[in-house]
Formats: C-alpha cells, structure tokens, sequence
C-alpha cells in the first residue's frame, strides 16, 4: 500500500487546493499534541457522498462540543466535499473532513489559535478483508472501557476519543483477532473499536446498546431504519456482557464497517445467516443510489 503522505492529487486545505504531498502542518501544533481535531468518515459510492449533510452535521456538532469554530458554513463544507471528489475522480472510497487547532498557541489554553480545515478523498475497498465478511470476523474484549458521559464529550468524534480504540484494536491484532468488543464504564457491551454492534436473537430480533457513552453512528441509524421496514424488531437497551452467549447472530455498522458480520466474541461463536445477510444486501442497495447524497 502506497504511504498516505507519498500519495498524489489534491487535498481541499483551508479552502486552497494543494498539492497531495505538500498538504503540511507545523510539527508545533495544537490539534497535533493536545488531540484538539474533529473528524468525519465518509464513503463514496459510485460517485456520491452517501448521508453527506448528515456527517458534515455531525462534523460542526463535534467542533462545537471541542470548542472549535470552523470558518466555513456547513453549505461551503459540503460543496467542497463534493468539489474534492470530483477532482480526485474517486467512484467508490473515502473521504475525510477535520479540522485542527493549529500553531498559534502551545499549552492547555489555545483560544487564540488558528482553526485550520482540511478535506482529503481516496479510493477505498472494504475495511475488512472481503473474504472475512462472508465467514464473519473474530473479535476479543478489550481490557479498556469507553469513558462515562461526565467525563469526556462522548457523542462528537473527535481524534483523543481513539486512543483507546488503537490501543484495543493493536491488542487484538495481536491476539490473532480482526476487531475488539468494549465496554462502557458500567461494564456494559457498547461498541467495537470503529463500529456499532447489533444482535440477533432466536426469534430474529436485533438487539443494540443505547448510545448513552458512545456515538449513534448514521450507518447504526440507517440500519435501523432498514430493519423495522422489513418488520423486524429492534432492541435498543442495555446489554450485558454474560447475555452473549444468548444470541445466535451478530454484526457491526459503521461508514467503514459498512455491515460486518461477527463469527466470534471471546468464546461466544455465531452464524452468518440469512437475516444478517439480507440487511447487508439492502443496505448495499441503498448507498448505491445514485446521487444518494
């Protein structure tokens, strides 16, 4: 795989386009040591930002919980968005909006400090090896948990809220698993490192954890959305970590994950079956539409 930074094309920067590799930020930067960066992920299909007002929503709701401005409307991030892809020729990838505290300013206080955006798009497969979302993934559970509400702004996506989901995802890539499950601080199921988790019960229910510590991610919404049109009931409750063993399927959702299936959690092991495969499918069908977004 080539490097990011030796890729070629243009990245939308502070409403300039520049040159791929010459997109740089001074090493002495806020965003870069205090975390203070918002983020959004984005897919692209057939050459459509998939929900593109929804993440650029989502994008300004986690500036405004970090204390960040972004100088530009949603309107203008969201032409831009489009304008990047188009010049990049992107069909079916990625796209990444943030924006950053630059390097006006080094301590904890920064409110003089410059905020600099940045949108970047790449062609982009599947997040999971393809074979891997046939047979479902193997995930462990982590020995880290997702914060309690009061103690971080849990519903933006901002880039300090992922170190723990590195530092689980490395563990469980060394365990020989795909992805880890975390709990939340009551030791609760929450999420996966990247992505929403649901399950499938005997009767062919979904169950899902109440995003109280956690993003509602818009793949999570979308699915559920999917799923009472097809009349199928859904759960959204807290969940231990003992009632694993009591469901027969399970799946994450995420922009990357798009629909995962789960073949294992620990010791607890699940079929690939026709319901998970089915949402999948409509859900496929759905972001195809043209000019979704």
């Amino acid at each position: 795989m080539i490097p990011y930074d030796k890729r070629e094309g243009k990245i939308w920067y502070n409403n300039e386009l520049v040159d791929w590799q010459d997109a740089k930020l001074h090493v002495i930067s806020h965003g870069l040591h205090y975390a203070s960066l918002v983020f959004e992920g984005e897919r692209v299909y057939e050459g459509a930002i998939f929900k593109l007002e929804e993440h650029t929503d989502r994008l300004f709701h986690s500036a405004n919980r970090m204390d960040i401005k972004i100088p530009y409307t949603k309107e203008e991030i969201n032409a831009a968005c489009k304008k990047i892809i188009s010049i990049q020729n992107v069909q079916n990838g990625y796209v990444r909006p943030f924006a950053w505290r630059g390097s006006e300013m080094m301590g904890v206080s920064a409110q003089k400090t410059k905020i600099n955006v940045a949108i970047a798009t790449w062609e982009w497969g599947d997040y999971f090896d393809p074979k891997l979302k046939t047979e479902g993934i193997k995930l462990n559970i982590s020995n880290w948990r997702r914060p309690a509400p009061n103690t971080i702004p849990w519903d933006s996506k901002a880039a300090g809220l992922y170190m723990i989901c590195t530092l689980s995802k490395h563990e469980a890539e060394r365990q020989g698993y795909s992805e880890s499950l975390m709990l939340d601080h009551e030791g609760n199921v929450a999420e996966s490192t990247s992505a929403n988790v649901f399950f499938k019960d005997e009767k062919g229910d979904l169950h899902t954890p109440i995003p109280d510590s956690f993003l509602n991610g818009i793949t999570r919404q979308t699915v559920i959305e999917i799923a009472k049109s097809k009349n199928i009931g859904v759960h959204e409750r807290k969940i231990k970590p003992e009632e694993l063993s009591n469901f027969v399927g399970c799946f994450l959702t995420g922009t990357a994950a798009e629909i995962t299936p789960v073949s294992q959690i620990a010791e607890n092991k699940y079929k690939v079956c026709d319901r998970i495969l089915d949402l999948s499918e409509s859900y496929g069908k759905l972001v195809r539409k043209k000019k979704a977004a």
